[in-house]
C-alpha cells in the first residue's frame, strides 16, 4: 500500500505560485525510472520526509508551523429591510425599553422568501471577489457553517461552485452545530493552511451566517438574519493563536429544530442561559490556563451574541470569574463588592440578581471599552446564529481599524446543544494598515445608511413569506426584488423536482 497513490498524476497548476515541491520532484522520478530506493533516498536525504520508527511525517507541516494563519479580508451581508425593535415594541403592546434595553438591540434584519442561506453566501462571496480582489481559481477549501438549511442531503457550498468557475478542485463542505458551525469552519480552514494538503498560493474561504426566524412570541424580537465572509490563509494580519483554545462540549436540549418541516426553533430559554455561561465558564478557565497570568490578557472581546444584554452579562462574569481564581489580583474594590458571593453555587451564579448587579457595575467602564466597539452589528442586524461572532469581529475591525495593530481579540464562540470555544486573534506589529484595509473594502457603514426601515406589519407578512415558502416546490418567490441592495444574489425559482434558480441583482 506504500506507493498505491503513485498512479494519481502530479502535475499541478500551471501558475508560478504552485512550485514543485521536493516530494512532488522525487516521486516524479520514481515514476519515470522505477529506481525506488534511488527515489526514496532522494526524499530522505531531501528533506520532504523525516524517518520515525513508527510513522512518515511530513517535515511541510514544520515549515508551516508559526506561519500565522488567520484572516486576511471579511465581508458581510444582510438584507435591505429591517425593523426597529422600538416599532416592535408598539406592535406588540410590552413596554418601551423592553427590547432596546431588555435585550439591549436597536434594530432587526428580516428578509422575505426571496433569500436564503445560498443566496446570502452567494452575495458574501461575491463582495469578496468583488471587493477584495481575491481570485477564485486560488481557492483550495471552501467551507459553509450554517443551520438555515434547504436539504438534508445537499450541502449550501455546493451552491456556491458556480461562482469558481473551472476550479472545481475545492475541499470543504457544511458544517453544522447550531450557532456554532462557522467557528468549526474557521477551525478546519486553519488546519488545512497548516498541513501536508496545502499548496502555496492557494486560500480557504470560510462563511458564516444565518437567517434566524422565530414564531410570534417573545422570542421573535432576537431573530436577525446575514452571513460573513472570511478569507484565510498564512501570514495573515489577524492571525489565529491556534495553541489557545478554551472548548466545552456537551449533551443538551436547550435548542434545537427537531421539526424539518419548519424553520422555528424549539427553545429552552431557561436551560439555554444556563448553558451559556456554563460554557463561558469553563471555556475561560481553559483559555486562560493557557495563557498565563488572568488579569489584562486581551484588549477587545467579542462574543456570540443571541441579544445584546447576555453579551453584557457575559463579559461581567468573566470578572467574577477572575474574583473566584485569584481574589488577591483583582483589586480590593472588586474584592470587597464580591466577597459575599465567594460561596455561590455556580447553577445559582447564573441567575443571581445582587451578583449581577455587583459585576455589571464593576466591569461596565472595560465593557464600553472592550466590547461595545464590536457591538455594532449585532445590535442592529440582531442575531445572525453562525455569523453573530464573526459580524462582531469585523464591527470591532471598521471601529479601530489600524488601531488593533499590537492588540489581541478574544472570541467567544457558543452553539446550543452544546458546542462552545473561546479562542483569540492578534495583530501583530506593522499590520496595522492591513487591518484598516479589511474595514475600508467591507464599507458597513455606508450600506446600513442604505437600508430601508419597515412596520412591523410588514415584516410579519414577510415572514409569512417564508412560512409558506418553506419546503414548497413549484413556486416563484413573492417578495418584491425591489427591496434588494445591489449585486445580490437572490432565489429566483424553484421548479417541480425542488431544483433552485438564482439571479443576479445588478
Amino acid at each position: 500500500d506504500t506507493f498505491s497513490f503513485l498512479t494519481t498524476p502530479l502535475n499541478g497548476p500551471t501558475n508560478p505560485l504552485f512550485a514543485p515541491s521536493p516530494l512532488k520532484t522525487s516521486l516524479k522520478m520514481l515514476l519515470s525510472t522505477r529506481n525506488v530506493a534511488f527515489a526514496c533516498r532522494n526524499l530522505i536525504s531531501s528533506g520532504a520526509f523525516t524517518r520515525s520508527f513508527t510513522s512518515w511525517s511530513p517535515s511541510f507541516e514544520e515549515e508551516h508551523k508559526g506561519k500565522g494563519v488567520g484572516i486576511h479580508a471579511m465581508q458581510i451581508v444582510f438584507p435591505k429591510t429591517y425593523v426597529s425593535q422600538s416599532d416592535l415594541e408598539l406592535a406588540d403592546g410590552v413596554g418601551e425599553g423592553k427590547y432596546r434595553k431588555g435585550l439591549g438591540q436597536e434594530n432587526m434584519a428580516f428578509t422575505s422568501d426571496r433569500e436564503d442561506m445560498p443566496s446570502l453566501s452567494m452575495t458574501a462571496v461575491q463582495r469578496l471577489f468583488d471587493r477584495d480582489g481575491v481570485d477564485p481559481a486560488r481557492c483550495g477549501r471552501l467551507e459553509v457553517g450554517t443551520e438555515t438549511l434547504i436539504d438534508k442531503s445537499k450541502s449550501t457550498k455546493s451552491y456556491l461552485m458556480p461562482l469558481f468557475g473551472n476550479n472545481s478542485a475545492i475541499l470543504g463542505i457544511d458544517t453544522i452545530n447550531a450557532c456554532y458551525g462557522g467557528t468549526s469552519a474557521l477551525f478546519n480552514a486553519a488546519q488545512w493552511c497548516e498541513s501536508s494538503l496545502y499548496e502555496e498560493g492557494q486560500y480557504a474561504i470560510v462563511v458564516a451566517g444565518d437567517i434566524a426566524v422565530y414564531e410570534p412570541g417573545p422570542a421573535r424580537p432576537t431573530g436577525g438574519a446575514g452571513a460573513v465572509a472570511m478569507l484565510v490563509g498564512p501570514n495573515a494580519p489577524l492571525q489565529l493563536e491556534g495553541n489557545r483554545l478554551g472548548v466545552h462540549m456537551e449533551h443538551q436540549y436547550d435548542f434545537y429544530k427537531p421539526s424539518l418541516g419548519s424553520e422555528y426553533p424549539a427553545v429552552d430559554g431557561a436551560l439555554s442561559i444556563e448553558c451559556y455561561f456554563r460554557a463561558l465558564d469553563l471555556c475561560y478557565e481553559r483559555w486562560i490556563n493557557k495563557g498565563g497570568d488572568a488579569q489584562n490578557q486581551f484588549d477587545y472581546a467579542c462574543f456570540h451574541s443571541p441579544f445584546g444584554k447576555l453579551v453584557e452579562k457575559s463579559f461581567a462574569r468573566l470578572l467574577y470569574r477572575d474574583f473566584l481564581r485569584n481574589p488577591e489580583a483583582v483589586g480590593s474594590q472588586v474584592k470587597e463588592a464580591l466577597a459575599e458571593f465567594a460561596g455561590l453555587d455556580a447553577v445559582a451564579s447564573y441567575s443571581d440578581r445582587g451578583l449581577q448587579n455587583a459585576v455589571n457595575k464593576l466591569a461596565a467602564g472595560d465593557f464600553a471599552q472592550k466590547v461595545l466597539p464590536g457591538a455594532f452589528c449585532s445590535k442592529n442586524l440582531g442575531n445572525l446564529y453562525t455569523g453573530s461572532v464573526y459580524g462582531n469581529l469585523l464591527s470591532l475591525i471598521e471601529q479601530k481599524g489600524r488601531e488593533l495593530e499590537n492588540n489581541r481579540v478574544m472570541m467567544f464562540s457558543y452553539g446550543s446543544g452544546v458546542a462552545a470555544t473561546m479562542f483569540s486573534f492578534v495583530v501583530p506589529e506593522g499590520r496595522g494598515e492591513e487591518i484598516q484595509s479589511i474595514a475600508d473594502h467591507a464599507d458597513i457603514n455606508s450600506r446600513f445608511s442604505e437600508r430601508s426601515r419597515k412596520t412591523a406589519d410588514e415584516m410579519v407578512s414577510a415572514l409569512s413569506l417564508r412560512e409558506q415558502a418553506y419546503g414548497a416546490k413549484s413556486f416563484v418567490p413573492k417578495g418584491s426584488v425591489d427591496e434588494l441592495f445591489p449585486k445580490t444574489w437572490y432565489l429566483a425559482n424553484v421548479d417541480d423536482k425542488h431544483r433552485r434558480e438564482y439571479a443576479f441583482k445588478e
